[in-house]
């Protein structure tokens, strides 16, 4: 059987959650599509445990804990959701519509496509090493979802951006030991974590090192630690029994790249008024789309799920003239949210 729809948001990771609450209060209807096997997308998938530090009104929360305040928010709207499910099919239809087909066989007549698949069918950079094959996997981690595991064990993070800094500083309390490799001594992380990981570095929590990992060491089949190759050539072994790996993600656009959408650097360019691709009616938010000043902050993909919203509404309804309700004071938006007040 055919869904049919306003809009398909292909991504249900923070910024196409969010997408369903802009869409819902405009009064348009969503169905959600993703092809992990849950919602919240890198969030859940890589680091459901790790603190974020720059969401509005949230000094800090808890990766998982946004994805789970924003599966709340969103379901007075009450979205199809269609999990574990990559879209295999993108056709748009003699009428402007759209026929949108996922691998396991749902099928949408949708009013617009709104791509919010972050880096596309992600996967985190695996490391390829010697020594790796002798090794137990169980050992090698590229996210965390269970701090505890990691607590009073000897640990070996590898990588330079924000992931890789955020967790030594979160774990380096609970471990017996850590170490942070990086392949040189300029990091991608944001300044203050770089400062406050130096500071662990000179007060003896942390062993910091700059080169590759040119062997990965075993003992009694599990991780003994890494070889690495440094600045000036030469090999050093630095010992852990934990590996956790943050070389960042190896973006792939997946079925997507097949659309017929202009594509840069496989990321997809957008107008910044209604964030529409180079096809009318498809939109793209978040990480996957490009433009100019384009930083990828959540907050950022939020403003963008709410420009592109008043965009869908201005495709589904070019006719229909559109005006700004707040959700503090509007009877309408009061109903939609199933929260209306008392009139007295």
């Amino acid at each position: 059987m055919t869904i049919q729809t306003d809009a398909v948001i292909v991504g249900a990771g923070p910024v196409g959650l969010f997408q369903v609450f802009e869409l819902g209060l405009l009064g348009l209807k969503a169905e959600l599509v993703d092809s992990l096997p849950q919602v919240g997308g890198q969030c859940a998938e890589l680091y459901p445990e790790k603190p974020i530090y720059d969401i509005p009104a949230w000094p800090v929360i808890d990766a998982g804990e946004l994805v789970e305040k924003l599966k709340e928010q969103i379901r007075p709207f009450a979205p199809g959701v269609h999990l574990g499910q990559e879209v295999s099919s993108f056709e748009k239809k003699d009428d402007g519509r759209f026929r949108v087909i996922t691998a396991a066989g749902t099928e949408f007549d949708a009013g617009t496509v709104i791509i919010a698949a972050g880096l596309g069918a992600f996967q985190p950079r695996r490391i390829r090493a010697p020594g790796l094959d002798q090794v137990d996997p169980e050992n090698i981690h590229y996210k965390v979802t269970d701090k505890k595991y990691f607590a009073d064990k000897d640990l070996i993070v590898l990588g330079g951006g924000d992931s890789a800094l955020d967790w030594t500083l979160d774990l380096a309390e609970a471990a017996r030991s850590l170490a942070l490799i990086h392949r040189r001594k300029e990091y991608r992380a944001q300044p203050n974590s770089v400062e406050k990981m130096r500071e662990l570095v000179a007060g003896g929590h942390l062993t910091e090192c700059q080169g590759v990992v040119s062997r990965v060491l075993e003992e009694n089949g599990r991780v003994a630690g890494v070889e690495i190759t440094d600045l000036e050539r030469e090999k050093h072994e630095i010992r852990g029994r934990e590996l956790l790996v943050f070389w960042g993600l190896a973006p792939n656009l997946g079925p997507i790249a097949d659309w017929g959408l202009d594509i840069e650097k496989r990321q997809i360019p957008v107008d910044t008024e209604k964030f529409e691709t180079s096809i009318p009616g498809v939109f793209a938010i978040g990480d996957i789309n490009t433009y100019p000043g384009k930083k990828k902050f959540i907050l950022s993909g939020f403003h963008e799920a709410a420009l592109a919203a008043f965009g869908v509404q201005k495709h589904l309804h070019p006719d229909k003239k559109q005006f700004v309700q707040y959700t503090t004071t509007s009877p309408v938006m009061h109903k939609r949210l199933g929260v209306e007040k008392d009139s007295k």
